[in-house]
């Protein structure tokens, strides 16, 4: 199980990147626009520096929903690789078996 604090920070930055991501995606566009002229390019660059860090959505990182563990992170099943084996064994996962051999 993850700290309670990194799950938690964590779900700070994924409701940060929902807030501004229309804004954030308005201002990209004005920067990346070459017929603009290049004072209005700079402001929209600016703007974007002020706007915080954590929404930005590459500051994301999967983790499993049941555990909060960061590694082995299947993203079909959003769950790590540990939970998925654990959820294979009790038949929660349709149509997923377990190897043994």
């Amino acid at each position: 199980m993850a700290k309670k604090a990194m799950i938690e920070r964590e779900l700070k930055r994924q409701k940060l990147v929902a807030k501004y991501a229309t804004r954030r995606a308005a201002l990209k566009e004005i920067a990346a626009d070459t017929s603009k002229p290049m004072e209005e390019r700079f402001k929209a660059h600016m703007a974007l520096a002020k706007l915080p860090r954590n929404s930005s959505a590459t500051r994301l990182h999967n983790r499993c929903q049941l555990t909060g563990r960061p590694h082995g992170y299947y993203r079909k099943f959003k769950v790590s690789r540990i939970a998925l084996r654990e959820l294979g064994s009790h038949g929660l996962i349709p149509g997923l078996v377990k190897s043994s051999w």
